[in-house]
């Protein structure tokens, strides 16, 4: 047995996520120690996620951890992870996906449909704010950053009518109470990656890739695979419009995909099967940006694209 040292972010989220996986390799006979690192992203907080724009804002500063071998593995939200990882890096397991849809969240209203005109709805996701957008076009989008905790203190204390949150994060906190509505994906199609862990390790670490194969979820690792390969086609990172989400049926793999003008006017969907996940999600990213999706991305990218303000 091994002695595993976890490297993670500090957010209730990312360490309810570590000591699951902690919990999961004691279970296997193995001791875990756990690290907590301040990443980009966290220390960035009043800026909205798009503006930032730093590919790894979530993952730079832990990766430097297990580089220098201050720890063996590190735990993440697979959404956070960019598509391509550095030579020295490896995902070593995928697990099996909570629910990857995003939910509808509020105090007063029951769904996107019932929301007031000009309501007022919380996101800091142009992925989220370009889907909302395309059904609600009245709609006031704001930026809302911060912990789920935080988020959700927002929304009770009146700040938003509404707020847009992943139904994995909340389900795993136990914190699903103002949960109105689990948007479908042909409504809101979730981020690439949402909803599963990825457990990075050095590229090469044998031993530890071994130690946390029991992980590895064939599903997870498939669907994922589908998504993140799109995501990789299209050039995207997380704080992009572009939507990806793959399932198992019968044995092959269904992708429903989108690129999205943030203002909701422009989007494109795109849905197919087939049964090499990579493959797919790489020929899905090519057509929809035959389509268009390289005008709507190259737009997004431009330096005057502007961000929802604060309310």
């Amino acid at each position: 047995m091994a002695h595993l040292r976890i490297g993670s972010r500090g957010s209730q989220l990312a360490l309810w996520q570590a000591h699951h996986i902690s919990d999961l390799l004691r279970g296997q006979g193995h001791t875990v120690e756990l690290e907590i690192i301040k990443t980009t992203g966290d220390k960035i907080t009043d800026v909205a996620l798009a503006k930032v724009g730093t590919k790894g804002m979530f993952t730079k500063e832990i990766e430097e951890a297990l580089v220098e071998k201050r720890v063996d593995l590190a735990v993440h939200s697979l959404k956070d992870l960019p598509t391509e990882l550095a030579a020295d890096f490896e995902i070593a397991a995928i697990t099996a996906r909570e629910n990857p849809r995003d939910v509808f969240c509020s105090v007063k209203f029951g769904s996107i449909a019932e929301l007031p005109q000009g309501a007022a709805v919380g996101t800091s996701s142009l992925r989220r704010q370009a889907q909302l957008m395309a059904v609600r076009p009245d709609l006031k989008i704001h930026p809302l950053r911060g912990n789920v905790d935080t988020r959700l203190r927002k929304l009770d204390a009146g700040e938003y009518d509404a707020i847009i949150l992943a139904a994995a994060g909340l389900t795993r906190l136990g914190k699903t109470q103002l949960v109105r509505q689990v948007i479908p994906v042909d409504v809101m199609t979730p981020a690439a990656g949402q909803g599963a862990l990825g457990i990075e390790i050095r590229r090469g670490d044998a031993a530890t890739r071994a130690h946390l194969a029991f992980l590895d979820d064939a599903a997870g690792r498939a669907t994922t695979t589908c998504e993140r390969a799109l995501l990789n086609k299209l050039g995207g990172g997380c704080q992009v419009p572009i939507g990806a989400f793959a399932e198992m049926k019968d044995g092959r793999i269904h992708l429903h995909a989108l690129v999205a003008h943030p203002n909701g006017k422009n989007v494109l969907r795109e849905t197919r099967e087939g049964d090499d996940p990579a493959r797919l999600g790489d020929e899905v990213g090519q057509t929809l940006l035959d389509r268009g999706g390289d005008a709507i991305l190259e737009e997004v990218y431009g330096e005057g694209f502007a961000v929802p303000q604060q309310p």
